[in-house]
C-alpha cells in the first residue's frame, strides 16, 4: 500500500478516519467501533475474571485483573482524599480503556486498514487514541464529573465561592473569576491533547517506517515498537492520576 497516490497519499490514506455525514455531524465510524469495541473487551475481561476468581492459587488472567486492580486502588488511596465509590472503578475503566486505545498503535498499519480495503471500506483509523474527537470525549467526561462533584462537595454556593474569591480575595473578583475559569477549561484541553499528540506522534512514525525499504523496516519498527510500549502505558497511567488529581481537588471542601 505504501506505493499508492505516493508517501504523502500514504500517509493521509492512513490518517484519514472512516466518516458519515458532513461538517459539524460528520461521525468518524472507525472510532466508534474500535471504542465500542475495546470497551466491551474490558468488560468482558474483568466480568469474567469476577465470576471465576478463587481464593486457592489463581490462574494467569486472574493474577492479571488482580494487579490492575490492586495497581489501581493503591493509586487512589495515595491520590484521592475524599470519600467516593466511583473513583476507583472510573480510575481502573480509564487506565484499561485508554491502554486499549494506545495498544491498537502496535498492530502493523497496513493490517486492518487493508482487511477494511477488501471489504470495501476505503479508510480506516484503528487507533482511537489519535482522533481528537475521542481524546476530547474523554477528557470532557472528566470534566464534567469535576464540575459535579465541587458543587455536590461544596455546594452552589461554595463553588461559586471558590470561582470568585480564590486565590486574591473577594476584592478581585473578576480577576480571580478569570483564572480560575481559565484552570479550569486547561484541565480538558490538556489532558485530550496530550493523549492525542503522543499517540497521533507514534502512529506517523509508524508510518513514515512502512514507507522505508522492506528491509530496513524490521531494524526501525521493532525498536520503535518496543519504545512505544512504554509511552502507550505512560499515557494511560498519566490520563488516569490526572483524573484522580483533579476529582480530588473537586472533593476538597475548605
Amino acid at each position: 500500500m505504501a506505493s499508492e497516490g505516493g508517501a504523502t497519499g500514504y500517509i493521509v490514506h492512513h490518517l484519514t478516519p472512516l466518516t458519515v455525514g458532513e461538517g459539524f455531524w460528520t461521525v468518524h465510524l472507525d472510532t466508534l467501533f474500535f471504542s465500542a469495541f475495546l470497551g466491551g473487551l474490558f468488560i468482558w475481561f474483568f466480568k469474567g475474571q469476577a465470576e471465576k476468581a478463587t481464593a486457592g492459587v489463581p490462574n494467569l488472567t486472574q493474577n492479571i485483573a488482580e494487579m490492575l486492580v490492586e495497581f489501581v486502588d493503591g493509586q487512589v488511596k495515595d491520590t484521592f482524599h475524599g470519600k467516593s465509590q466511583l473513583i476507583a472503578p472510573l480510575g481502573l475503566t480509564i487506565f484499561c480503556w485508554v491502554f486499549l486505545w494506545n495498544f491498537m498503535d502496535l498492530i502493523p498499519v497496513d493490517l486492518l486498514p487493508g482487511i477494511a480495503g477488501l471489504m470495501g471500506m476505503e479508510y480506516l483509523r484503528v487507533v482511537p487514541s489519535t482522533d481528537l474527537n475521542a481524546t476530547f470525549a474523554m477528557s470532557i467526561s472528566v470534566f464534567v464529573l469535576i464540575i459535579f462533584y465541587s458543587i455536590k462537595v461544596k455546594g452552589i454556593f461554595g463553588f461559586v465561592k471558590e470561582l470568585t474569591c480564590t486565590p486574591f480575595g473577594p476584592w478581585m473578583m473578576p480577576f480571580n473569576l478569570l483564572l480560575k475559569v481559565v484552570e479550569e477549561v486547561a484541565k480538558p484541553i490538556s489532558l485530550g491533547l496530550r493523549l492525542f499528540g503522543n499517540l497521533y506522534a507514534g502512529e506517523l512514525i509508524f508510518i513514515l517506517i512502512a514507507l522505508l525499504p522492506p528491509l530496513i523496516q524490521p531494524m526501525l519498527s521493532f525498536p520503535w515498537a518496543i519504545f512505544h510500549i512504554l509511552i502507550i502505558v505512560l499515557q494511560a497511567f498519566i490520563f488516569m492520576v490526572l483524573t484522580i488529581v483533579y476529582l480530588s481537588m473537586a472533593h476538597e471542601d475548605h
